[in-house]
């Protein structure tokens, strides 16, 4: 996996300029009024070779009673926890304040390596007072802009010699199903149904990554791998607020596993952030199932209630109506058994390869229903196509002037393939070269 590099200080010293200029792009948002950052973002940044995660934070407010402060200074403890390098980020504009010496007294603390950056240091008369910043107790010293990037190839370049090599998973033929989510949707109370449950054994696995925890669950003789993004050990109960790195630890589930499956909570709906994990999954190429957490708490349900509810979710996502729901009630552990039988099922649709030759007969008949197109007078023909691959499935597509091929016309032999083929739950990727 990735190394990740946390940026802490206290509010308005640059953190999230300093963070957009890492990842090349303006993704966290920036603003003069104090304390804007009030969670943190993340992004991949590249330089000399090396990938790696970087964490913007929001402001560091030690004893700070406010909710959202209080909050801050939480996700920063959380940052320094789970990062191998800390960029400490101070202003060379405003000098040293008992902010930054409080954020300095808990850096000093942590084996993490630290490196002090001096933001706001745009010209040599500003680099020159910068050196005040090593009263602060760190060896390292790094006067930057972070606007106009001055000094910041220096630091990049101390940076990737202080991160740690990539940290390889273990490799595995096991199919893996990570549970994701948003906060308090019943993610680990599914893991903690199905690891206490009778029917299943369950092992530890030594040597996965700390940000989520993974456990071998054998179910109908067949052995799974659970990755729980939640990062909570069985009977756990923590804040949302130890959901920091939930974003972090999504995406690298995405990224490892073979099925997706996206717990939502029956009584809150599908949101944002939903749609943006089902999409990341799906971008992915992972199989995908969406399960209806709470479902026994759902008030007046009728035989038609589930039905209104998949209507209701796939409005929100029209082009992934490919994607089965099974409705749950983690607590009271009705259905948990079956959110794996429809995982297990996309798995083998995942793996599922069809013939070429069956193929070109099925597109044969579909252009014969509704013939391609006329593009600047040339018909436009699609000679053959083959499965290329599969875990997951990726079709190729020979044909003159594929750039001419309209969207409408892709999706309707998407659609059709999944007519024929099924492919439930399963992204497909349909690739159209010129022949």
């Amino acid at each position: 996996m990735l190394p990740v590099v946390s940026i802490v200080g206290r509010p308005n010293v640059g953190k999230s300029t300093i963070f957009n200029r890492l990842i090349g792009s303006r993704k966290a948002i920036v603003d003069d009024q104090y304390g804007v950052t009030r969670d943190r973002h993340y992004g991949e940044s590249f330089w000399n070779g090396r990938e790696f995660n970087v964490i913007d934070t929001g402001g560091y407010l030690p004893g700070a009673t406010d909710v959202v402060k209080k909050g801050i200074r939480e996700q920063v403890h959380i940052a320094i926890r789970e990062s191998d390098l800390i960029l400490f980020v101070v202003d060379t504009e405003g000098g040293i304040t008992s902010l930054d010496s409080s954020v300095a007294k808990l850096l000093r603390e942590q084996e993490t390596p630290v490196l002090l950056v001096a933001n706001k240091a745009d010209n040599e008369e500003r680099e020159l007072n910068a050196t005040e910043f090593y009263t602060l107790g760190f060896d390292e010293l790094y006067p930057i802009s972070a606007i106009s990037g001055r000094g910041t190839g220096d630091l990049l370049d101390r940076m990737v010699e202080l991160l740690p090599e990539e940290r390889d998973e273990p490799k595995t033929t096991i199919p893996k199903l990570a549970v994701v989510g948003r906060p308090n949707v019943g993610k680990s109370s599914y893991i903690n149904a199905m690891l206490d449950d009778e029917r299943c054994i369950v092992t530890d696995i030594p040597g996965t990554t700390r940000d989520s925890i993974n456990s071998k669950l054998v179910y109908n003789d067949q052995e799974y791998i659970l990755i729980d993004t939640a990062g909570l050990r069985k009977k756990a109960k923590v804040q949302e607020n130890v959901e920091f790195y939930s974003t972090v630890r999504t995406d690298r589930a995405l990224k490892e596993c073979d099925v997706a499956i996206l717990m939502l909570d029956a009584m809150r709906g599908f949101e944002a952030q939903d749609k943006r994990i089902i999409t990341n999954a799906a971008d992915y190429n992972k199989g995908i199932v969406i399960v209806l957490n709470k479902w026994d708490i759902v008030p007046e349900k009728d035989t038609n209630l589930l039905k209104e509810f998949e209507e209701y979710i796939y409005d929100r996502i029209p082009r992934m109506t490919y994607v089965p729901i099974v409705s749950i009630s983690a607590i009271h552990r009705k259905r948990i058994h079956k959110v794996i039988d429809v995982a297990d099922l996309v798995r083998k649709e995942r793996k599922k390869t069809i013939k070429t030759s069956h193929f070109n007969s099925f597109i044969e008949r579909i252009l014969k229903e509704k013939p391609l197109p006329v593009r600047k007078e040339v018909p436009l023909k699609i000679k053959y196509g083959t499965q290329v691959k599969s875990s997951p499935p990726v079709f190729k597509f020979f044909m003159n002037h594929p750039e001419e091929l309209p969207a409408n016309y892709r999706r309707y032999i998407e659609n059709k393939i999944r007519e024929e083929y099924r492919f439930t739950g399963v992204p497909i990727t349909m690739r159209f070269v010129q022949k």
